[in-house]
């Protein structure tokens, strides 16, 4: 029998659901990098632009599908236009090549927490820590099933009784640590500094690559062209403004990601002259250096992973979330079978990541390891193909009053109408395609 579908209880449910969707690993080390290598205030007042435009445009063109639809993303593209069934496919398969991997890394933060708990922050900075841990062959797969079953945890209670119960406890806190390691942060000596650093803003940087990077970081802060948006959107009830909701969701997304500056860019900079890496190179190893010659290192560092493994589980439960709506959608079956189906296969898929820098090193895809090839198909090359091709369906393909009868069904005001309309019919396909060549030209070395 079919099981009914879920929805969240109501506005606040989803508003911190799917913030705590788009508040992700990306934002709490991914943006703060970003931000210090192209040009700090630059990058910053570019990404906000394309926060109000591009993002509010994409996510809540996701967000009408679902609820128009009510169904997730293998069925919401067909539903709306019978040629777009592939397109249902295709976002489909973005979330089940991200939760393995993402879990892995997941399963990194978990690692680092239980290190910093356990008074290991001074052998957390070694510099052959982060290298020996992800190189073993047990420890990396321990923590990775680790992480996936906590996240099956939560989306296997359902909407309101997993997904919303525990997104309304997380949010908050993750919130207020952001916040409070933010300030005291920003108190210590010679932080002004770092704070110029991070938010002045330097023109010599403000580039094509600056606005791709500050595109791509969009997709990793919000959630976009993964069919998590248009699941949540399925859950979402009728009475509830979808264009109100999508304010506050990028107004919590947007503030995570500049307090995130503000706790690491600073700090990074006073002890480390600068900020010299990103990605796992900044969070696993300059970061626990830097923590462990500041006051309060330790707590400090075990704080800080705890607000990463909040951010962490609150994208992969979502993540989770989509492919199990799109299991119970297709197949018809029960929400506990489809976890355990998403679980099986998760721990198959992420099996080669956990080991690709350690067993498996030796494999290379495109020059790649197993996990960054992963990472650059996903959303370097599917993502921005997904939003383009959603761009094509919602502003060209069916009537405008389809989805924007959805946004204002119950008489709600849509006061960027026409940022939406110009956005996703002209704009957002121009930028979608940028951020596709760039990144692909970025990735093989063709540009920097």
């Amino acid at each position: 029998m079919k099981e009914k579908r879920g929805s969240f209880s109501g506005k606040i449910g989803f508003v911190l659901a799917a913030a705590g969707s788009a508040v992700g690993l990306g934002n709490l080390w991914r943006f703060p990098y970003l931000a210090a290598q192209h040009g700090g205030g630059i990058f910053i007042a570019v990404y906000i632009i394309l926060v109000v435009s591009f993002g509010f445009s994409l996510l809540l063109l996701e967000l009408a599908i679902g609820r128009k639809t009510k169904k997730s993303s293998i069925e919401a593209y067909k539903i709306l236009h019978d040629k777009f069934g592939f397109l249902g496919y295709l976002a489909s398969a973005v979330p089940i090549i991200i939760l393995p991997y993402y879990c892995v890394i997941g399963g990194w933060v978990l690692k680092y927490m239980c290190t910093y708990f356990t008074g290991g922050g001074t052998a957390a900075a070694d510099s052959s820590y982060f290298g020996s841990f992800i190189s073993g062959n047990v420890s990396p797969l321990i923590y990775f099933v680790i992480f996936l079953v906590l996240t099956l945890a939560v989306v296997v209670g359902g909407v309101q009784s997993g997904i919303e119960r525990v997104s309304k406890i997380m949010m908050p806190v993750l919130l207020l640590l952001t916040i409070g390691i933010s300030v005291y942060i920003c108190t210590l000596p010679n932080a002004w500094e770092g704070i110029k650093y991070y938010i002045l803003p330097d023109i010599s940087n403000l580039s094509i690559g600056t606005v791709c990077a500050a595109m791509g970081q969009l997709f990793f802060s919000m959630s976009i062209a993964m069919g998590i948006m248009v699941s949540y959107g399925s859950y979402v009830k009728d009475d509830i403004d979808l264009n109100g909701c999508v304010n506050y969701i990028e107004l919590f997304d947007t503030a995570v990601a500049l307090l995130s500056g503000f706790m690491i860019v600073p700090v990074v900079y006073i002890f480390n002259g600068g900020v010299t890496t990103g990605g796992p190179g900044l969070m696993f190893e300059t970061l626990p250096q830097v923590f462990v010659s500041m006051p309060f290192g330790n707590i400090i560092g075990a704080l800080f992973f705890v607000l990463v493994l909040l951010a962490a589980l609150t994208s992969s439960i979502s993540i989770m979330e989509a492919i199990v709506s799109i299991l119970m959608d297709k197949f018809h079956v029960k929400r506990i079978v489809a976890v355990l189906i998403t679980t099986a296969f998760t721990i198959i898929l992420g099996i080669p990541s956990a080991l690709g820098f350690g067993l498996w090193s030796n494999i290379k895809i495109l020059g790649m390891d197993i996990l960054t090839f992963f990472d650059y198909l996903s959303n370097s090359i599917m993502m921005p193909i997904v939003a383009l091709c959603t761009c094509i369906l919602g502003g060209w393909c069916i009537k405008k009053e389809v989805l924007e009868g959805e946004i204002t069904k119950n008489g709600e005001s849509f006061g960027r109408r026409m940022v939406y309309r110009v956005m996703v019919k002209f704009i957002a396909p121009v930028f979608l395609i940028m951020i596709l060549v760039y990144y692909t030209l970025l990735q093989f070395g063709l540009v920097k």
